[in-house]
């Protein structure tokens, strides 16, 4: 597995050694042992499995739990999603700041995404299939969002031709200066 950084230390992205010929591919999708020895997070341990499905121009989030932050190790085995992680640790150097990696099938890349942030996606093929690792349990008493197109986060999504689609709880997401946050 290969570790690249991004603008915000504590958001990594996993790449995997694929070993492929013509009859298709194989590649370890999750190793905790490699995982804590590549990434240096000794202490995470995964509790909770994630798979939803959704169309070209669905957007979900941007979620976070309070009380019980999940940190999220996400992947995309169908179709492709522009995946995004907002910092939301108010002492952080990157407080306020986002992240943004295309997931797909295709480059089998995974995002680490760390208790104290938001996170949301937004499919940008016809379907995509995104599964995610937790390291808290759901819970919907402790769940929040914040607005998706919050001007003050800045985040810059790609266009896919139309409004995005959106539920409802995630059209009334909180704005980022209204959010409940991390110390």
């Amino acid at each position: 597995m290969k570790i690249v950084k991004t603008k915000n230390p504590d958001v990594l992205i996993l790449e995997p050694k694929i070993f492929g010929d013509a009859r298709g591919f194989f590649f370890e999708s999750f190793n905790l042992a490699s995982f804590r020895r590549e990434t240096g997070l000794e202490n995470v341990d995964f509790v909770q499995d994630n798979h939803s499905r959704s169309s070209r121009g669905v957007l979900r989030g941007l979620h976070y739990q309070v009380l019980k932050p999940q940190g999220k190790l996400v992947r995309v085995v169908s179709g492709a999603v522009f995946d995004v992680a907002v910092d939301l640790r108010r002492a952080s150097a990157h407080f306020g700041e986002w992240i943004g990696v295309e997931l797909s099938a295709e480059n089998n890349r995974q995002l680490w995404v760390p208790p104290g942030f938001a996170h949301g996606f937004l499919v940008l093929s016809d379907s995509a299939e995104f599964l995610y690792k937790t390291t808290d349990y759901y819970a919907p008493e402790h769940e929040r969002s914040i607005i998706w197109s919050d001007k003050s986060i800045g985040i810059d999504w790609p266009n896919t031709g139309a409004a995005p689609s959106l539920s409802a709880k995630d059209s009334q997401g909180s704005m980022f200066t209204h959010a409940d946050l991390f110390d």
